[in-house]
């Protein structure tokens, strides 16, 4: 008989014959089973969801006995979580890029980047995809920069699949620093621990990774060939990164560390393109501009971008006179999910504040992008560059409309994606996961990495990551004699390295680069490198935990 609400729904590791193991396995049979359709079976993004939606459902009500009204309630939350901030934050990046490409200003785009990267497309790829959505993911996260820098390598000329991986990995290692650090700030304050010792400890260990990302961009573009022929500049992007993230983490401010380093790692680059020239063979060679840009159409053709990072700055960052992150912030409106609040208990019996939705609309990083975006259709409206360029705010808003049509099935898959991540997380299957995971002892220091992994690939959050698994990871530590900071900071960087993967980060990618439905295509190229970064930060992490690496450990 299908359960409905008596009395406050517990969420249970051990629900099916009383078996952690069991209840652990099956709660891995949605998540499993979208892989499963998407990679091999290729079947569209957004059935795969259904169907793993529908198993998800299933499995709460008839493996973990939620209440088959708390069940749907749960799915409705994550729904609306997918339209506000996911959603509005993927809808308005895209129409930027589309503002650049409707009003003919992407050829300038191309030029400028062609300028700084010395006609080297590749170089111009290190810029993007690892500097600059960098930047956008310390000041935005939320998809937002995995979004734009899609779009902006889509401009330049890079390949669509190509653009979509040289985003998704060059991201990866910011994600936990992202949006001024929320995750770091959430898994430590829900770890017990303090964040800036949990930040420390992270940018010890992100470097051992960033000193070759772009090098390992660089051959995902161009093979060994662009590896011979531009390690210089990748190297220099790696160390200005490595070195910021170490520096801010540790002496500066740790809600700075992805922006410092970013800007760092994108400063130096520029900085060395002027002393150093690559060989560019005629493949890789972006196309000469028919004519010598103006400073005015230089400005205009980047100003969706430079005037996305003001906005975020002053967002995020300024407090003089009138603290404006604390005043969007107070703008919040904090919503008790209706039927769904006070009827959902944690392990303890207290009321769970998960079914409280967190209604974002100054503060959102989507109503700066429109911002942006509106600003950016008046000037192009207004300025047109002696008539080369004509455009009009109208123009602007038709332009916004039409993304909104283009966008109506990456709509359809994100929204049941976010739903999918809510079922699984307040019936308790994705914790009866970590759970299981937690159990293996001393040897957890390799596996504690994957349980953000795995919390960020259903839920293409590291701060959802850190809510979930952050108290089960200090737990953990206790119980094992390890560092709870170490697994803390695993948790989030391996959060970071399971968005590559993640659904929702996949139909985010395949919507920007214009192509729908290659999600499955995505996934398969890009599952190898976030695999083989998790495994390479387990292994740090138990060097770190053993005393090898014990300099990674912030005290």
């Amino acid at each position: 008989m299908v359960p409905f609400v008596t009395a406050g729904y517990v969420p249970s590791t051990t629900a099916v014959a009383s078996s952690l193991p069991l209840t652990a396995l099956l709660g891995l049979l949605p998540l499993v089973l979208f892989f499963v359709l998407l990679g091999v079976f290729k079947v569209p993004t957004h059935w795969c969801a259904v169907a793993s939606l529908v198993t998800a459902l299933l499995v709460a009500v008839f493996g973990f006995n939620m209440p088959a009204d708390l069940s749907l309630l749960s799915a409705t939350q994550g729904a609306a979580f997918g339209f506000l901030p996911i959603l509005y934050i993927v809808i308005m990046a895209v129409w930027i890029y589309n503002l650049t490409e409707r009003s003919g200003r992407s050829e300038d785009v191309r030029t400028v980047f062609s300028v700084m990267g010395k006609g080297d497309q590749r170089v111009q790829a290190l810029l993007i995809g690892f500097c600059f959505c960098g930047l956008l993911e310390g000041l935005a996260g939320f998809g937002a920069p995995v979004a734009i820098a899609c779009a902006m390598l889509l401009a330049i000329g890079i390949p669509p699949v190509k653009a979509a991986l040289i985003a998704m990995v060059g991201n990866a290692l910011n994600v936990g620093f992202g949006a001024m650090a929320i995750p770091v700030a959430t898994v430590a304050q829900l770890g017990d621990s303090t964040p800036e010792i949990v930040a420390s400890t992270m940018g010890r260990i992100t470097p051992f990774f960033l000193v070759w990302v772009p090098i390992l961009l660089l051959a995902i573009y161009d093979g060994i060939r662009g590896v011979k022929q531009c390690w210089p500049p990748a190297l220099v992007a790696g160390i200005g990164m490595a070195g910021g993230h170490f520096v801010a983490s540790n002496y500066v401010s740790y809600t700075l560390t992805a922006v410092f380093a970013s800007l760092l790692s994108f400063i130096l680059v520029a900085l060395f393109m002027q002393i150093w020239s690559p060989t560019t063979p005629e493949s890789q060679k972006s196309e000469e501009a028919p004519e010598k840009l103006t400073v005015s159409r230089t400005v205009l053709g980047l100003m969706p971008y430079w005037l996305v990072i003001v906005i975020f700055g002053i967002a995020k960052l300024w407090t003089i006179g009138v603290d404006v992150p604390a005043w969007l912030a107070s703008t919040d409106i904090h919503i008790e999910w209706p039927g769904l609040y006070g009827n959902l208990l944690d392990g303890s019996g207290a009321v769970s504040e998960n079914p409280v939705f967190n209604l974002q609309w100054l503060s959102s990083p989507g109503t700066m992008l429109l911002l942006t975006g509106l600003v950016v259709s008046i000037a192009y409206g207004v300025f047109d560059s002696d008539g080369k360029f004509p455009f009009s705010f109208s123009a602007g808003i038709r332009t916004l409309g039409r993304t909104f049509y283009d966008l109506r099935i990456t709509i359809l898959t994100i929204a049941v994606i976010m739903a999918l991540a809510y079922v699984m997380n307040f019936s308790g299957q994705t914790v009866a996961i970590g759970t299981w995971l937690a159990g293996a002892g001393a040897s957890f220091a390799f596996l504690s990495p994957i349980l953000g992994w795995i919390g960020t690939a259903v839920t293409g959050s590291a701060t959802s990551a850190a809510a979930l698994f952050a108290n089960l990871q200090a737990t953990a530590a206790s119980a094992a004699h390890l560092s709870p900071q170490l697994l803390l900071a695993a948790n989030e960087i391996g959060g970071g390295i399971g968005k590559i993967m993640s659904p929702q980060n996949l139909a985010i990618a395949a919507t920007a680069i214009k192509e729908p439905g290659s999600e499955a295509t995505l996934l398969r190229k890009a599952a190898p490198y976030s695999i083989s970064f998790v495994v390479i930060l387990g292994v740090i992490v138990l060097l770190a935990s053993r005393g090898t690496l014990g300099f990674v450990i912030a005290s």
